[in-house]
């Protein structure tokens, strides 16, 4: 007999997070197979996200008006 059962661990017991059918006092082996934590899910919005990265790219002063430059390669607007 093979069953598969999700379970969780609270440093001393198994729970199991449904009914289960197997016999009580009976001996079993089981294999444990970690599954990754679900992703924890943020509730904070898109201007504290860009708050929080304030300040954490270095560019030079001209980099809004002199994009182009910086990610083409075109000349500068103000060389010319």
């Amino acid at each position: 007999m093979q069953e598969q059962l999700i379970v969780t661990y609270d440093g001393s017991a198994f729970y199991p997070e449904e009914k289960i059918t197997l016999e009580p006092n009976t001996r079993y082996t089981i294999q444990i197979i970690s599954q990754e934590k679900p992703q924890e899910t943020t509730t904070k919005n898109a201007w504290d996200l860009l708050e929080e990265m304030e300040g954490s790219y270095a560019a030079p002063e001209d980099w809004s008006s002199e994009h182009d430059h910086y990610l083409y390669g075109t000349p500068k607007k103000s060389d010319n």
